[in-house]
């Protein structure tokens, strides 16, 4: 019991908490960002560019939040960003991966090298760079968070799609492995694993599918925050499935 309320009080309230966000000027990304602005919290937002987070971010009151163009399959450039936020910030209380890739592919015995590196890149060793830059923080307060986006097609293989379930199942078997390692030190890992969410680019790349049998950004950005915040405290190494 003694040690379960010393974890407790370790749970900093989301409207002083200090949150980055990595992929934040994409569709899920500004919405999560949006869910914790409205929740009071401080942001560093992590971003392909910085044009790219101006023009997702304007009127962002940059004297309280962070806009940072950086590649998070980058181990230095994660590592620098880091740098960045933990100078301004002090100190990380959770971090949210949203950054990762999707693409159709051909089939397996067709499967160019480059097309899995992409998708191995983005949605696989951009979880470590970024678990690298940040989680050696997060040991030292013995408190944190990290949050990935998975997939729910990461339990099995499709055809066309190899290389990006190959990617995104490597990457809930990387949030397992960390939530191992670090759940004894005061840690949580875990992750959301959407279906489909419903976003511009996926209404655009499925014009004949049924958005209203997808997940929208808002559901998938509450459930992000229901993993930072205190009544998730149990859960390690889970992937939370979202299903319209």
């Amino acid at each position: 019991m003694a040690a379960f309320a010393a974890r407790e009080m370790k749970m900093t309230p989301v409207t002083s908490m200090h949150i980055v966000i990595t992929g934040a000027a994409g569709a899920l990304g500004r919405a999560v960002a949006q869910h914790f602005l409205d929740a009071g919290a401080r942001l560093a937002l992590i971003g392909h560019s910085d044009s790219q987070l101006a023009d997702a971010f304007p009127g962002l009151d940059n004297s309280r939040h962070l806009l940072i163009g950086a590649d998070v399959t980058s181990a230095p450039g994660m590592q620098a960003a880091a740098a960045q936020i933990l100078q301004s910030f002090q100190h990380v209380d959770a971090v949210v991966h949203v950054a990762g890739g999707f693409e159709m592919g051909a089939e397996v015995h067709t499967l160019d090298r480059a097309s899995w590196d992409r998708m191995m890149d983005l949605n696989a060793w951009s979880f470590v760079a970024v678990a690298q830059a940040f989680a050696p923080t997060m040991i030292a307060r013995r408190s944190g968070r990290v949050i990935a986006v998975t997939a729910k097609t990461a339990a099995r293989g499709l055809a066309a799609m190899s290389a990006y379930i190959a990617s995104k199942s490597a990457l809930q078997r990387l949030v397992e492995a960390m939530a191992a390692e670090l759940s004894p030190r005061g840690i949580q890992v875990n992750s959301i694993a959407p279906s489909v969410l419903d976003t511009p680019a996926n209404r655009q790349a499925m014009p004949d599918a049924d958005p209203g049998e997808w997940v929208s950004t808002a559901t998938a950005a509450q459930t992000i925050a229901f993993l930072v915040s205190p009544a998730a405290l149990a859960l390690h190494g889970q992937h939370v499935v979202l299903d319209a």
